[in-house]
Protein backbone atom coordinates (compact mmCIF):
# COMPACT_ATOMS: atom_id res chain seq x y z
CA UNK A 1 0.00 0.00 0.00
CA UNK A 2 1.49 3.35 -0.91
CA UNK A 3 1.75 6.56 1.29
CA UNK A 4 0.21 9.68 1.14
CA UNK A 5 2.24 12.60 -0.82
CA UNK A 6 3.78 15.17 1.13
CA UNK A 7 1.44 17.96 -0.08
CA UNK A 8 -1.43 15.46 0.87
CA UNK A 9 -0.12 15.30 4.63
CA UNK A 10 1.07 18.76 4.81
CA UNK A 11 -2.60 20.45 3.40
CA UNK A 12 -4.14 18.36 5.76
CA UNK A 13 -2.96 20.90 8.39
CA UNK A 14 -2.06 19.02 11.62
CA UNK A 15 -0.27 20.56 14.31
CA UNK A 16 2.90 18.88 12.25
CA UNK A 17 2.58 21.34 9.82
CA UNK A 18 1.14 24.67 11.35
CA UNK A 19 3.48 27.45 12.20
CA UNK A 20 4.43 27.51 15.53
CA UNK A 21 3.28 30.92 16.54
CA UNK A 22 3.00 30.00 20.20
CA UNK A 23 6.82 30.01 19.99
CA UNK A 24 7.13 33.76 18.63
CA UNK A 25 7.64 36.58 21.08
CA UNK A 26 4.21 38.58 19.38
CA UNK A 27 3.53 41.11 16.64
CA UNK A 28 5.54 43.37 15.46
CA UNK A 29 3.73 46.46 14.55
CA UNK A 30 3.52 50.04 14.52
CA UNK A 31 1.89 51.98 17.59
CA UNK A 32 -1.78 52.84 17.16
CA UNK A 33 -2.27 56.18 15.26
CA UNK A 34 -3.12 58.80 17.71
CA UNK A 35 -0.97 62.23 18.81
CA UNK A 36 2.84 62.83 19.16
CA UNK A 37 3.98 60.97 21.85
CA UNK A 38 8.02 59.52 23.11
CA UNK A 39 9.01 56.12 23.71
CA UNK A 40 12.06 54.72 25.11
CA UNK A 41 13.42 50.97 23.72
CA UNK A 42 13.53 48.97 26.80
CA UNK A 43 14.62 45.35 24.96
CA UNK A 44 15.68 43.73 21.97
CA UNK A 45 14.45 41.09 21.23
CA UNK A 46 14.92 38.05 19.21
CA UNK A 47 12.28 36.34 17.69
CA UNK A 48 12.37 33.16 15.78
CA UNK A 49 9.32 34.38 13.79
CA UNK A 50 11.42 36.96 12.44
CA UNK A 51 14.03 37.54 10.86
CA UNK A 52 15.35 40.89 12.19
CA UNK A 53 15.74 41.71 15.77
CA UNK A 54 12.48 43.14 17.98
CA UNK A 55 12.71 45.90 20.13
CA UNK A 56 10.44 46.35 22.95
CA UNK A 57 9.56 50.34 23.11
CA UNK A 58 7.62 51.73 26.12
CA UNK A 59 5.41 55.30 25.62
CA UNK A 60 4.88 57.67 27.66
CA UNK A 61 0.72 57.30 27.39
CA UNK A 62 1.78 53.49 29.43
CA UNK A 63 1.79 51.33 26.24
CA UNK A 64 4.10 49.13 25.49
CA UNK A 65 4.50 47.51 22.26
CA UNK A 66 6.85 45.51 19.69
CA UNK A 67 8.38 46.81 16.67
CA UNK A 68 11.29 46.05 13.84
CA UNK A 69 14.22 47.41 15.28
CA UNK A 70 16.24 49.73 12.75
CA UNK A 71 20.37 50.33 12.79
CA UNK A 72 21.81 52.30 14.93
CA UNK A 73 19.70 51.92 17.93
CA UNK A 74 20.43 50.70 21.57
CA UNK A 75 18.84 50.23 24.94
CA UNK A 76 17.73 53.23 26.36
CA UNK A 77 17.13 55.07 23.25
CA UNK A 78 14.51 57.57 23.15
CA UNK A 79 11.71 57.20 19.81
CA UNK A 80 9.19 59.05 18.78
CA UNK A 81 5.64 58.89 16.62
CA UNK A 82 6.51 62.14 15.03
CA UNK A 83 9.31 64.04 15.78
CA UNK A 84 12.98 64.51 14.68
CA UNK A 85 13.54 62.56 11.23
CA UNK A 86 16.12 59.53 12.89
CA UNK A 87 15.84 55.79 12.68
CA UNK A 88 13.28 54.45 14.40
CA UNK A 89 10.55 57.11 14.65
CA UNK A 90 7.36 56.74 12.97
CA UNK A 91 5.79 58.96 10.44
CA UNK A 92 3.35 59.10 7.95
CA UNK A 93 4.37 58.99 4.16
CA UNK A 94 2.96 62.41 3.43
CA UNK A 95 5.08 64.17 6.26
CA UNK A 96 8.64 62.09 4.66
CA UNK A 97 11.12 63.87 2.26
CA UNK A 98 11.53 62.38 -0.93
CA UNK A 99 14.56 59.87 -0.82
CA UNK A 100 14.51 59.19 2.28
CA UNK A 101 14.93 55.58 3.76
CA UNK A 102 12.26 53.95 5.52
CA UNK A 103 11.05 50.56 6.20
CA UNK A 104 7.87 48.76 7.98
CA UNK A 105 5.68 49.88 5.45
CA UNK A 106 1.38 49.83 5.84
CA UNK A 107 -0.30 49.11 3.09
CA UNK A 108 -3.62 50.58 4.76
CA UNK A 109 -3.61 53.39 7.20
CA UNK A 110 -3.38 51.92 10.76
CA UNK A 111 -2.90 48.29 10.08
CA UNK A 112 0.78 48.33 12.01
CA UNK A 113 3.42 47.84 8.67
CA UNK A 114 3.36 45.09 5.93
CA UNK A 115 6.13 45.68 3.39
CA UNK A 116 9.53 45.99 4.19
CA UNK A 117 10.30 43.82 7.63
CA UNK A 118 13.15 41.36 6.40
CA UNK A 119 16.59 41.97 7.80
CA UNK A 120 18.80 44.74 6.35
CA UNK A 121 16.09 45.96 3.73
CA UNK A 122 14.66 49.33 2.85
CA UNK A 123 12.78 51.50 0.74
CA UNK A 124 12.96 54.46 -0.72
CA UNK A 125 10.40 57.86 -0.98
CA UNK A 126 10.56 58.42 -5.15
CA UNK A 127 8.14 60.73 -5.80
CA UNK A 128 5.12 62.61 -3.88
CA UNK A 129 1.41 63.38 -5.21
CA UNK A 130 -1.65 64.53 -3.15
CA UNK A 131 -3.23 60.94 -4.64
CA UNK A 132 -0.26 58.82 -3.16
CA UNK A 133 3.48 58.22 -2.38
CA UNK A 134 5.63 56.26 -4.71
CA UNK A 135 8.11 54.27 -2.77
CA UNK A 136 10.88 51.82 -4.67
CA UNK A 137 10.65 48.63 -2.91
CA UNK A 138 13.75 46.79 -2.38
CA UNK A 139 12.68 44.89 -5.10
CA UNK A 140 12.77 47.86 -7.53
CA UNK A 141 9.50 47.30 -7.84
CA UNK A 142 7.92 51.05 -7.54
CA UNK A 143 4.68 50.89 -5.58
CA UNK A 144 2.05 54.03 -4.78
CA UNK A 145 0.99 54.28 -0.92
CA UNK A 146 -1.81 56.41 0.57
CA UNK A 147 -0.62 59.30 2.11
CA UNK A 148 -1.80 58.52 5.18
CA UNK A 149 -0.29 55.05 5.59
CA UNK A 150 2.94 55.28 7.96
CA UNK A 151 6.37 53.82 7.97
CA UNK A 152 9.39 53.75 10.03
CA UNK A 153 12.72 55.77 9.50
CA UNK A 154 15.99 53.87 8.67
CA UNK A 155 16.61 50.32 7.39
CA UNK A 156 16.12 47.27 9.10
CA UNK A 157 18.88 45.69 11.47
CA UNK A 158 20.43 42.40 10.95
CA UNK A 159 22.01 42.95 7.80
CA UNK A 160 24.61 40.62 7.50
CA UNK A 161 22.64 37.60 8.12
CA UNK A 162 23.23 36.06 5.10
CA UNK A 163 26.66 36.34 5.04
CA UNK A 164 27.63 34.13 7.31
CA UNK A 165 27.13 30.54 5.55
CA UNK A 166 25.20 27.50 7.07
CA UNK A 167 28.39 24.61 6.30
CA UNK A 168 26.45 22.29 7.98
CA UNK A 169 23.24 20.95 6.96
CA UNK A 170 22.04 20.35 10.63
CA UNK A 171 22.20 23.78 11.11
CA UNK A 172 19.98 24.56 8.14
CA UNK A 173 17.80 21.93 9.87
CA UNK A 174 17.48 23.78 12.82
CA UNK A 175 16.70 27.31 11.22
CA UNK A 176 13.87 26.30 8.80
CA UNK A 177 12.34 24.37 11.75
CA UNK A 178 12.21 27.08 13.44
CA UNK A 179 9.11 28.19 11.64
CA UNK A 180 8.61 25.06 10.67
CA UNK A 181 9.30 25.16 6.73
CA UNK A 182 8.99 22.61 4.49
CA UNK A 183 13.14 21.37 4.13
CA UNK A 184 14.90 19.60 2.90
CA UNK A 185 12.47 19.62 -0.56
CA UNK A 186 13.25 15.97 -2.15
CA UNK A 187 12.11 15.40 -5.98
CA UNK A 188 9.48 12.44 -6.95
CA UNK A 189 12.91 10.38 -8.70
CA UNK A 190 14.47 10.04 -5.90
CA UNK A 191 11.78 8.87 -3.64
CA UNK A 192 10.99 5.24 -3.54
CA UNK A 193 8.08 3.64 -5.66
CA UNK A 194 6.46 3.18 -2.46
CA UNK A 195 6.42 6.97 -1.56
CA UNK A 196 5.50 8.72 -5.05
CA UNK A 197 4.54 7.82 -8.57
CA UNK A 198 7.43 8.54 -10.11
CA UNK A 199 9.90 7.04 -7.40
CA UNK A 200 11.44 3.40 -8.00
CA UNK A 201 14.23 1.77 -8.91
CA UNK A 202 14.42 2.86 -12.59
CA UNK A 203 12.77 6.25 -11.84
CA UNK A 204 15.60 8.34 -13.04
CA UNK A 205 15.12 6.48 -16.95
CA UNK A 206 11.72 5.68 -16.88
CA UNK A 207 9.45 6.15 -20.12
CA UNK A 208 6.18 7.24 -17.61
CA UNK A 209 4.81 10.55 -18.68
CA UNK A 210 4.81 13.49 -16.16
CA UNK A 211 1.44 14.40 -17.14
CA UNK A 212 -2.05 13.41 -14.86
CA UNK A 213 -5.47 13.79 -15.74
CA UNK A 214 -7.08 16.10 -14.46
CA UNK A 215 -9.66 13.86 -12.66
CA UNK A 216 -6.98 11.71 -11.43
CA UNK A 217 -7.55 10.59 -7.70
CA UNK A 218 -5.48 12.01 -5.21
CA UNK A 219 -2.02 10.19 -4.89
CA UNK A 220 -1.61 10.25 -8.57
CA UNK A 221 -2.47 13.57 -9.50
CA UNK A 222 1.20 14.64 -9.82
CA UNK A 223 3.23 16.82 -12.14
CA UNK A 224 1.85 18.18 -15.10
CA UNK A 225 -1.83 18.47 -14.20
CA UNK A 226 -3.75 18.54 -17.36
CA UNK A 227 -1.67 20.59 -19.42
CA UNK A 228 -2.72 22.06 -22.12
CA UNK A 229 0.89 21.37 -24.17
CA UNK A 230 4.22 20.37 -22.53
CA UNK A 231 7.48 20.62 -23.84
CA UNK A 232 8.90 23.89 -26.09
CA UNK A 233 6.50 25.74 -27.71
CA UNK A 234 6.44 25.22 -31.67
CA UNK A 235 7.50 28.33 -33.64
Amino acid sequence: MGKNLIQQRRGRGTSTFRSPFHKFKGRAEHKKQGQEVNGKIIELIDCPGHSAPLARILYTDGENCLTIAPEGVAIGDEVTVGGEMKPGNIFSLKDIPEGALIYNIELKPGDGGKFVRSSGVFARIVAKTSSGVTVKLPSKKEKIFFPECRACIGVVAGGGRLEKNFLKAGKKYYQMKAKNKFWPKVSGTSMNAVAHPFGGKGSHTKGRPTQSSRDAPPGRKVGKIAPRRTGRRKR
